[in-house]
């Protein structure tokens, strides 16, 4: 995995990059989510972008699995119950799929609004949110490489300095 950081000037709750990836392979999407999930509390969101087979499912997996101390826990994909949640030792996460949402007077009906403020949550195909995406959130869009996927995360400057502590 191969990291490249975006300087960064004064704090400025504009999102922006704060660094792209190079993932080899899934082992290497397994690992970047294991090192994030150390850092996740209850309260926090990744968003989770990208095109369709670019990694999201295959990184909230990875994400759980080591949030819950269990490689072998079960982690289905969300894409037809739109929410799995599972109680962790980090805190609960809600794991949300909202490919099939057409916007985001359906979110509502799905209590994320309230699970973000309370659980970790990791959402795919955050687009579906519209404005409910919450600002502080850190935005992680995957795509796939001839060679490699790429990975870029985004968020503000408090992630940045969070990240740094699983970047360096």
């Amino acid at each position: 995995m191969t990291a490249t950081r975006t300087p960064h000037a004064a704090p400025d709750p504009t999102p922006r990059p704060i660094v792209r990836l190079a993932l080899a392979d899934e082992g290497a999407t397994a690992d970047l989510a294991r090192r994030l999930s150390v850092l996740l509390v209850p309260g926090d969101t990744v968003l989770l972008a990208g095109p369709i087979g670019a990694g999201k499912t295959t990184f909230a997996r990875a994400l759980i699995r080591a949030a819950a101390g269990n490689p072998d826990e079960e982690v289905p994909s969300p894409t037809f119950t739109l929410v799995q949640t599972y109680a962790t030792p980090r805190g609960e996460i809600w794991h949300a799929d909202l490919y099939r949402l057409g916007g985001p007077d359906e979110v509502a009906e799905l209590g994320l609004d309230e699970a973000m403020t309370r659980a970790i949550c990791l959402i795919e195909w955050p687009d579906r949110l519209g404005d409910l995406a919450p600002g502080a959130a850190l935005t992680l869009t995957l795509d796939a490489g001839p060679v490699a996927h790429e990975a870029r995360l985004e968020g503000d400057a408090r992630w940045a300095e969070r990240l740094g502590a699983i970047l360096d």
